[in-house]
């Protein structure tokens, strides 16, 4: 998970009060960012009639056998980090594993990325899961006692766990192969934090090495271990900065006053509002998780209003946010018809987007029948749905491969209040409960099955 433009680091102590005063009193029952699950019983699998239960008990039963085996390689993977684009070490380990389970394997592509292809030679649909595999600078201490022997970088955005559920939903449908029809594609990312990876991958062939026709993956989130949740369309905010230029003039103070002006009373969010505090992403009352979320229908204007000056040019340039996805598109045409009517509008030469992040944007049918299958299975109170969306600069390059094909972001959630673990990724104290593993390879192995079904 990238931070784009505000890089606003949590505040374990602050989360962890906000946590307790929540469970004093008694607000966090059925809240999204805020209640402690466990997985339901075998019996109570599947109220679908199309859900296969007995495959789905063998999901589970496969996952709990090598669960301890897979910590381990997490545990690896967390205590022998490496930054974007030097990966080597990573996807040696990913590549083995995959070549292990009898898997078709390709490196190299984009850098250090990795693609495992199961086929069943069967006819059935085509279905990608992705994993980024890079850490991130850090000088912070760890927090585990397998702590990153790589000085100065440590996995602190999950990316080790990501790694390790994808390897481990690999051997879990290569263990069922012969109860599967159609073709599993498992692309391992480099270079995800520095928004390379994707783009390398498919300048490098991918989408010639595999034809998928939807694509899935997750990233760590803050709430609790045992829940998954997404919304249709865009769960991050969509980011772009805007850049206006007039020609240079006497009156060139007047315009960029103006200009600053023009940008900043796009903002509808007041300065002392509780969106500000990162922490209120997680309140039962008013953040991601309740619909009646703080976390909508906001656009920001960064403060920090840049201004480049030439001998013929003056250009202001300033970066918005938008829970809307579609909503800084019509501010930029908005600006353009109000700066052609302005005093300035002699002056005015030109606006446009001087920087634009690609928008995670999940396909709305495949994000309902996916959230609505691992519900069936394994209880619709592990699914929640995300509210508004995720304000504080996070964005994916797995944008980049939903451009060519359809598929769904999801957020795993890997707290554990009780133990103080709080899983908000780029934060200095990130943890998790390692127990998500487990889950994430019990729900995806799940979805997946279910979707080459179809």
């Amino acid at each position: 998970m990238c931070q784009v433009q505000f890089n606003i680091e949590s505040d374990l102590c602050n989360v962890k009060q906000n946590i307790s005063k929540m469970i004093s009193n008694k607000k966090i029952v059925k809240i999204v960012f805020a209640v402690q699950l466990t997985f339901l019983p075998f019996f109570m699998l599947g109220q679908s009639k199309t859900t296969d239960i007995a495959l789905h008990k063998m999901v589970q039963q496969r996952t709990e056998l090598m669960f301890d085996s897979l910590v381990k390689i997490r545990r690896d993977f967390h205590t022998y980090p490496e930054l974007a684009e030097e990966e080597e070490g990573t996807s040696k380990k990913i590549a083995f594993y995959l070549k292990s389970l009898g898997l078709e394997v390709y490196t190299h592509i984009g850098g250090y990325g990795v693609v495992g292809i199961l086929r069943t030679n069967k006819k059935g649909k085509r279905i990608a899961w992705r994993a980024d595999i890079d850490a991130l600078e850090s000088n912070h201490s760890d927090v585990v006692n397998f702590s990153s022997k790589n000085k100065g970088v440590r996995h602190i955005c999950g990316h080790d766990v990501h790694t390790t559920i994808a390897l481990g939903i690999a051997k879990v449908l290569t263990s069922l192969k012969e109860n599967l029809r159609g073709t599993v594609y498992f692309i391992f990312q480099p270079s995800e934090e520095n928004w390379v990876g994707a783009k390398a991958m498919i300048d490098d062939g991918l989408f010639d090495l595999i034809d998928p026709e939807e694509i899935y993956a997750l990233h760590i989130g803050p709430m609790s271990e045992g829940i998954i949740t997404t919304k249709a369309r865009n769960p991050f905010a969509d980011y772009k900065g805007i850049e206006i230029t007039f020609e240079n003039t006497k009156g060139k103070k007047n315009i960029i006053d103006y200009t600053k002006a023009l940008f900043l009373n796009l903002q509808n969010v007041l300065p002392d509002s509780k969106f500000w505090d990162n922490k209120n992403l997680l309140d039962p009352n008013i953040g991601l998780g309740n619909p009646n979320t703080i976390f909508k229908d906001y656009l920001t204007v960064n403060p920090n209003i840049a201004v480049k000056e030439t001998d013929n040019e003056i250009s202001v340039r300033a970066y918005l946010s938008a829970e809307k996805e579609t909503q800084l598109e019509l501010i930029l045409n908005q600006l353009r018809m109000k700066l052609k009517k302005s005093r300035y509008s002699a002056q005015f030469l030109d606006i446009k987007f001087y920087k634009e992040t690609a928008l995670v944007l999940n396909d709305e049918q495949l994000t309902s029948e996916t959230m609505s299958s691992i519900g069936e299975i394994y209880g619709n109170e592990h699914v929640l749905p995300l509210y508004g969306a995720i304000p504080d600069g996070r964005g994916d390059d797995f944008s980049l491969f939903q451009r060519k094909i359809p598929g769904v972001y999801f957020l795993l959630g890997a707290s554990n209040f009780e133990k103080g673990i709080i899983s908000m990724p780029h934060s200095p104290n990130f943890a998790v409960d390692e127990s998500c593993i487990k889950t994430g390879v019990n729900f995806f192995s799940s979805m997946i099955i279910e979707r080459l079904k179809q």
